[in-house]
């Protein structure tokens, strides 16, 4: 009785079930809000959203429905106004210009304005999800002229954002809640299972964002550091899985960057380890494959701008990073960061004495994206190069690379590597920028085994 006493002290949204509320929806999903909402079967195409209080009190359309879902949010320890006064008021003026994205003759040219805002960006206020993702992100959704205008190369930075936020699953959530499509398929599978007697059925039907079939390409990319664990196996039946259901490939790639944890037995015992699991995989390659290819990377990284060489001790670069302050070294020359790039190449005392660090963002609330390392030096015998090299890339700076030149088109990654995606699709987009013709990978979340 309380639980229901409560529920009807909350308000309620209704809409025309022919123009769902994506955004406020998506919205109070990811704040961890609940949200009751219902289509009004009275409703026509001249109604708007409305949040309909108990105290007879409305808020009408969906922008000012998202910015009190956004304020609401705060109170439970969501943030998706940004960290300032100055990224909130950014906020509220995309949340208003959203309102301008609904079918018409500037739809596509307002469209190419947002994927060149977008160009330089994963995110249209600061590096994480806001309010205003969410609600560009939803107009777009309720449009049906967006599926043909996204195909425009006008609007491919555009289109590269939306499949991103489209991943997230508040926002698949939404989707699949409010679209008037899915609700007929559900309702029609309903059917066929009372036809057959209905009843409980379990199932792997779970599909993956963007997927076509024949051209999914999925990896498998265990570090030669230790034994295969059930956690590795299910990662490996996973990405198999999807390979098959999509008739598509799966790679497995050696993830071997860090020489001082791997050894060439714990490659041979991997191996077998997925010859015991039936793992049926196209080839088999390792990240030091691409270790040439990743150092010219580095050096045009440098030269865009975008890493800088820092000699910080790991602990005060550490300290730092948990609270926020930014390196001394961070504005090196590119000159300079270039000169110090060749002397960790070469082993030397001063080369060894820094690493590359990524320019993202030191006051960023996800910690992931404070200044990440990208290469650092390592004497050791590497199993596969010997002493070829004394530099390494990080896992964060060469997963998205390798992901990307081997074609991988869905990279699967347990849900307590969530902080990370928005770091992973920062990086990717830097590569792309200065290596013409590196296609984007979508990240899919799994659950980690707990077992």
């Amino acid at each position: 009785m309380a639980a229901a006493a409560s529920s009807q002290q909350q308000p309620v949204l209704t809409y025309w079930d022919r123009n769902p509320p994506f955004a406020a929806v998506a919205l109070a999903q990811h704040a961890n809000l609940a949200l009751q909402h219902a289509a009004d079967p009275k409703a026509t195409n001249k109604t708007t959203a409305t949040l309909k209080f108990p105290s007879g009190e409305e808020l009408v359309g969906v922008p000012i429905i998202v910015k009190f879902l956004t304020r609401l949010g705060a109170q439970n320890g969501s943030n998706l106004y940004g960290p300032t006064p100055l990224s909130a008021c950014q906020v509220d003026q995309w949340i208003e210009t959203s309102l301008q994205l609904v079918s018409g003759q500037q739809f596509e040219a307002l469209c190419g304005r947002l994927s060149d805002y977008l160009s330089l960006r994963s995110f249209f206020v600061g590096y994480d999800v806001t309010a205003a993702d969410m609600a560009i992100w939803g107009q777009l959704q309720a449009c049906p002229l967006w599926k043909k205008v996204r195909q425009s190369p006008s609007a491919a930075h555009l289109a590269r954002w939306f499949d991103h936020i489209s991943n997230l699953p508040a926002c698949a959530a939404a989707v699949e809640d409010l679209s008037p499509s899915k609700k007929r398929e559900a309702a029609a599978a309903a059917d066929t299972a009372a036809g057959k007697g209905g009843g409980d059925v379990g199932s792997f039907d779970v599909g993956l964002p963007n997927a076509q079939m024949g051209k999914v390409v999925t990896r498998f990319p265990p570090e030669p550091s230790g034994y295969l664990h059930i956690g590795h196996a299910k990662a490996a039946l996973l990405n198999q899985h999807f390979a098959n259901i999509y008739q598509g490939k799966l790679l497995v790639r050696f993830d071997d960057t860090n020489p001082t944890k791997e050894k060439d037995e714990f490659v041979e015992n991997i191996i077998k380890d997925m010859q015991t699991l039936g793992l049926q995989y196209e080839t088999i390659t390792y990240t030091s494959d691409y270790f040439p290819q990743m150092l010219d990377l580095g050096e045009r990284l440098i030269k865009a701008g975008v890493l800088y060489a820092d000699d910080t001790p790991v602990d005060q670069m550490r300290e730092e990073r948990m609270h926020g302050i930014e390196s001394k070294r961070r504005n090196r020359s590119v000159e300079e960061t270039l000169a110090m790039f060749k002397e960790m190449q070469a082993g030397s005392e001063e080369g060894l004495k820094n690493c590359l660090r990524f320019k993202l963002d030191m006051q960023a609330g996800n910690k992931a994206l404070r200044d990440p390392v990208a290469f650092r030096c390592n004497l050791q015998h590497h199993w596969r190069t010997a002493h070829k090299y004394k530099v390494y890339p990080t896992y964060d700076f060469a997963c998205p690379f390798v992901d990307s030149l081997e074609g991988v088109t869905h990279a699967l990654r347990t849900s307590e590597y969530k902080d990370r995606e928005a770091q992973y699709y920062w990086i990717l987009e830097q590569q792309q920028k200065v290596w013409p013709g590196l296609p984007h990978v979508h990240i899919w979340d799994y659950s980690r085994w707990e077992g």
